[in-house]
């Protein structure tokens, strides 16, 4: 689970906010003894000495405190030393829970006479220790710069995620990405700087992909030429040495068709053609042309005919190249949801688990391989999936051998 900066801050302010509010009601408390209230106590109880009668009569403590309770319209009770009650005046209170003078509990005051007496007194409307309208009002500061302090962290930390956005972005392919900068602070000179670099990357990647389709396209000439001096050899001239150019020849011609074709896919999101297309009847016409066997039901997929067609050559010339002239088998078939499933597998060696994944990448040679395994055949297979919603992989066969099997989406239009 992602922990969330602004949370962080924000949670980070109220804590100090609190705890600021806690030791503020601690040092109060610890202080109240020595406060103006206690010293405005010692003189209450000093009058309260003086207003009330000895401890006998009775009667006469009770009348003084019944007068006491009219003046402060408080309720009181006298109580002895051992705690017996003495007198009281207004509604019931309980003995003394504290010595001395001070707060015995809530509203209620406990005043110790010189005498031993304690003159217990709940004073008009509940009056309340001082240190809770402190922690009243402590907390409603709290409140105050906790709520205003949440729209300020997150404006900072919402510019953090909008930057992390644009950066997925980037990372994902999407070499327009770019950030609002906001402000003058250090946030806004990292979202400038974010936006720099992914300029100079939509730059540099612009200019390779130019690069890489003009040299393409400019060895066509060349090439061109090449054949044209292998038709116009003499009859005479060894049959080895013409076999062993015309391959090189058409191997050429091939790479760099394929190095078109990337190029193009690069440049592209989108496909250039769409259309409903039957999978099985455009594999039936691939596998004849190599004479594999093919076994499926008819399969109606929206895509671009001649990337697909591609696609399923050059699983097939894969196979046929490594299959060490073993038979090809081909399946077609629906799985779960609008997916199709294409699964082409030879006798062959077989590909080393630590190699199934790389084998898809562009120019890979196998571990050992002298010749082979140089071009874009299994790459553009992948890329090819990844455009029609879906994706690749090699998996072993049983018995021996490999799969390449691919997986594509039905209706999907657009690269995933």
């Amino acid at each position: 689970m992602m922990h969330r900066l602004y949370l962080h801050i924000y949670l980070t302010v109220v804590a100090s906010l609190a705890l600021f509010v806690l030791v503020t009601g601690l040092m109060w408390r610890q202080l109240a003894d020595v406060s103006p209230q206690s010293q405005a106590l010692e003189i209450v109880t000093a009058l309260a000495h003086t207003a009330l009668p000895a401890a006998e009569p009775r009667a006469a403590q009770q009348a003084a405190l019944e007068q006491l309770h009219v003046r402060a319209r408080a309720d009181l009770a006298l109580f002895a030393r051992d705690g017996s009650l003495l007198a009281a005046a207004g509604a019931p209170l309980p003995a003394p829970t504290r010595s001395g003078s001070g707060w015995s509990g809530g509203p209620t005051w406990a005043i110790r006479l010189p005498d031993g007496r304690m003159l217990v007194a709940r004073l008009p409307g509940h009056a309340r220790h001082p240190a809770l309208g402190l922690f009243v009002v402590l907390g409603l500061i709290a409140l105050a710069v906790a709520a205003g302090a949440y729209p300020v962290v997150r404006r900072l930390t919402r510019r953090l995620e909008r930057l992390q956005a644009s950066v997925e972005a980037l990372g994902a392919g999407d070499l327009a990405a770019r950030v609002t900068v906001e402000g003058r602070d250090e946030v806004s000179s990292l979202a400038q700087s974010f936006n720099r670099a992914a300029m100079r990357i939509e730059q540099l990647v612009g200019a390779h992909k130019s690069l890489l389709a003009n040299a393409s396209h400019e060895l066509r000439s060349p090439l061109g030429r090449i054949r044209m001096g292998i038709a116009m050899l003499n009859a005479d001239a060894k049959p080895p040495l013409r076999a062993e150019l015309e391959r090189d020849t058409a191997e050429l011609d091939a790479l760099i068709d394929e190095i078109l074709l990337a190029s193009r896919l690069d440049a592209v999101s989108e496909m250039e053609a769409r259309e409903d297309i039957d999978l099985l009847a455009l594999a039936a016409e691939e596998c004849a042309r190599i004479d594999a066997t093919l076994d499926g039901k008819p399969v109606t997929l929206r895509g671009d005919r001649r990337l697909l067609r591609r696609l399923t050559r050059n699983m097939l010339e894969n196979a046929r190249h490594y299959g060490a002239g073993s038979p090809i088998e081909v399946r077609l078939r629906e799985v779960a949801g609008e997916r199709v499933e294409l699964i082409v597998c030879d006798r062959g060696p077989g590909v080393p688990e630590s190699e199934r994944s790389r084998i898809f990448e562009p120019f890979y040679r196998p571990a050992g391989a002298r010749e082979g395994g140089v071009g874009l055949g299994l790459s553009l297979v992948r890329q090819i999936a990844q455009r029609h919603g879906g994706d690749a992989q090699c998996l072993p066969r049983e018995g021996g051998g490999a799969c390449l099997r691919v997986e594509l989406c039905r209706h999907q239009g657009e690269i995933t």
